[in-house]
């Protein structure tokens, strides 16, 4: 194999790919990036067998080849390579590769491209859902934060996609609150509920940009998503994701109109004076008022007020700090309907008609 490269694309494959590089494996090749140079095309693929990615990058095929490489060090290696600089990738003979470029040359021991996991092929799939990229980027950015981290709840480590006829719609929830976002799509899909693992997700929002398409296909219990010369291959969580419809309360008693940046930043304010073992910040809404206060004994007191559109009664109810920043963060819109049914009920977040995120309360002192 016989490649050469300039170091920004050498670079921009590696960083889209090392994510996916398993650390702690007892598989040594689980460390290794596979390079391979094929005809006109030069693909670095990374997989700890639960994820895998591969990226094409440009570049000049001289003989075609394969060899996996370790990835920390070749990272490394390229990295600190002269900038703008051409550089020659080459496998002579064994399970070496040499990295030169300008004065500098490199030796790296390599294992075999037989040793590296084979990844699921979906090139005789026919079935595509096309998702434009910004949309799909939106939709991950009003709900991954509401993903279980909790392992014993392993169906909850992800993200529902739901498709169905022109529409897509993702779910996330940990228990204690859940977030859902559905949007129309351009063309018709088929219909399929399907649970994307965290790490997937994290993967697809680091690349996902403003342009373009993201492309689905699946296969049994794997799905693959290209982004144009992207491609993630992913296992998807198996089992039954929960009922949330019936989270979500079908009556609100009282809602209130709200500023989206003047909430977050109350919200953040009040929250310095938590700590881990109280969470909770008290709201009380008073005429057109929301008032936001923490009394931590050890720690201090904050008081926080904003102007609110609400023609309600008086109402005083508890929330986790953290769980109202995630959310106001994340919402583009220049205002919110936080809507209540009483302080021992979820309230919800809405953000037009297509977004609804449901909290549970907390108790406050």
């Amino acid at each position: 194999m016989k490649i050469i490269v300039f170091k920004d694309d050498l670079m921009k494959g590696i960083q889209a790919v090392q994510n996916s590089v398993s650390s702690k494996s007892t598989l040594p090749i689980l460390s290794h990036i596979l390079i391979e140079a094929k005809k006109n095309e030069i693909r670095l693929t990374a997989t700890d067998l639960e994820i895998g990615v591969v990226m094409k990058i440009d570049g000049e095929v001289q003989e075609e080849g394969s060899i996996t490489v370790p990835a920390k060090k070749f990272s490394e290696i390229a990295k600190e390579l002269p900038a703008q600089q051409k550089i020659l990738v080459s496998v002579k003979k064994g399970q070496s590769i040499t990295i030169e470029a300008g004065k500098s040359y490199f030796r790296l021991m390599g294992l075999g491209r037989e040793d590296f996991p084979q990844l699921p092929d979906f090139s005789s799939k026919t079935d595509v859902i096309k998702v434009p990229q910004k949309l799909l980027k939106g939709m991950i950015q009003l709900t991954s934060f509401a993903m279980s981290h909790d392992e014993t709840r392993y169906v909850l480590n992800g993200i529902l996609f739901s498709f169905k006829d022109k529409a897509l719609k993702l779910v996330a929830t940990d228990g204690r609150r859940l977030a859902v976002v559905e949007k129309s799509l351009p063309e018709g899909s088929v219909k399929r509920d399907l649970i994307v693992p965290m790490k997937t997700i994290q993967e697809l929002n680091r690349n996902l940009s403003d342009e373009g398409e993201a492309l689905f296909y699946f296969k049994e219990n794997q799905l693959q998503i290209t982004l144009g010369g992207l491609t993630i291959i992913s296992r998807l969580i198996e089992g039954e994701y929960p009922n949330y419809e019936q989270v979500i309360p079908k009556k609100i008693k009282e809602e209130l109109k709200i500023s989206t940046q003047d909430f977050l930043q109350a919200a953040r304010r009040a929250s310095i004076l938590t700590n881990q073992d109280s969470q909770s910040v008290k709201i009380n809404i008073i005429k057109d008022r929301l008032i936001i206060t923490k009394n931590t004994p050890e720690l201090g007191e904050a008081r926080e007020e904003v102007e609110v559109d609400y023609k309600g009664g008086e109402l005083a109810i508890g929330f986790n700090a953290n769980f109202l920043i995630d959310v106001l963060k994340n919402v583009d819109e220049e205002n919110i309907l936080f809507g209540f049914i009483d302080p021992e009920k979820p309230a919800v977040i809405r953000n037009g008609e297509n977004y609804t995120y449901v909290v549970l309360p907390m108790q406050v002192s």
